[in-house]
C-alpha cells in the first residue's frame, strides 16, 4: 500500500512539454505531498487558450482542497497568464517562457544579446522536433518554407536538462534539418527546481 502523505496536498500545474522534468524533480526529492498535473503541450499552438485552461485546473484543485503551484510563464499569452494567476491568487514563477526559466533570466538575456537569432529547444522539443516543428510547419512537404520560418535565425540552442546521447543526436538532426548551427548548453532543471524547493 502506498504511503499517504500527511498534511495538505500541493497540486503542481505545468505544461506537458515539461511534465517529465517536473515529475522527475518531485520524485528525486521525495516530495510526496506534491502531485503533478499538466495541460497538453500542443496548447502552445493556441496560447490564447492557456490562461483559462490553467484557471480550470486551479479551480479543480481548490475544490479538492489542494494547495496550488503553477509553473507556467507568460508562454505567449500577452500577459493573460499573469492576469489569471493574479485573479486566482496564485504565485507566478515568472519569465517569458520555459527557456528563460531553465536557463535563468540573466543567462537567457546574455544568450539573446550574444545572438538574437537563436531558436531554442529543450529535451522535450529536441525529442519531438521532427513531429512538432519540422512536419508541424510543413517543411517535409514544402522545404522552401525553411527560409520563411528560419531565415532570420543563426543557431539552434539546445538547453539540456538531462544528458542523453540519443536526445543530443536528435538535437543535432533538428539543427541540420533547418540549416542552423547547434549550440549546447547544460541547464539542468534551472529555475523550476529552485521554485519548487521553496514550496
Amino acid at each position: 500500500m502506498d504511503a499517504i502523505a500527511e498534511g495538505p496536498t500541493t497540486l503542481v500545474i505545468c505544461c506537458g512539454a515539461i511534465a517529465n522534468e517536473i515529475v522527475t524533480i518531485v520524485r528525486e526529492n521525495g516530495w510526496q505531498h506534491m502531485k503533478v498535473e499538466c495541460l497538453p503541450a500542443k496548447l502552445h499552438n493556441h496560447p490564447e487558450a492557456l490562461p483559462e485552461g490553467v484557471r480550470a485546473k486551479i479551480r479543480q484543485g481548490r475544490a479538492r482542497g489542494d494547495e496550488i503551484v503553477v509553473l507556467y510563464s507568460d508562454c505567449g499569452t500577452g500577459g493573460g497568464m499573469a492576469r489569471v494567476l493574479e485573479e486566482e491568487g496564485v504565485e507566478n514563477i515568472g519569465g517569458s517562457h520555459c527557456y528563460e526559466v531553465f536557463s535563468g533570466s540573466e543567462q537567457f538575456k546574455d544568450m539573446m544579446e550574444d545572438e538574437p537569432g537563436s531558436f531554442f529547444v529543450t529535451d522535450f522539443l529536441a525529442r519531438h522536433f521532427e513531429k512538432l516543428v519540422f512536419k508541424g510547419l510543413g517543411l517535409d512537404r514544402f522545404p522552401k518554407l525553411r527560409d520563411t520560418y528560419f531565415g532570420h535565425y543563426r543557431k539552434l540552442v539546445y538547453l539540456v536538462q538531462r544528458e542523453s546521447p540519443e536526445t543530443l543526436a536528435r538535437a543535432e538532426a533538428a539543427a541540420a534539418s533547418i540549416g542552423l548551427e547547434l549550440e549546447v548548453r547544460h541547464t539542468g532543471y534551472g529555475g523550476f527546481q529552485k521554485f519548487l524547493e521553496q514550496k
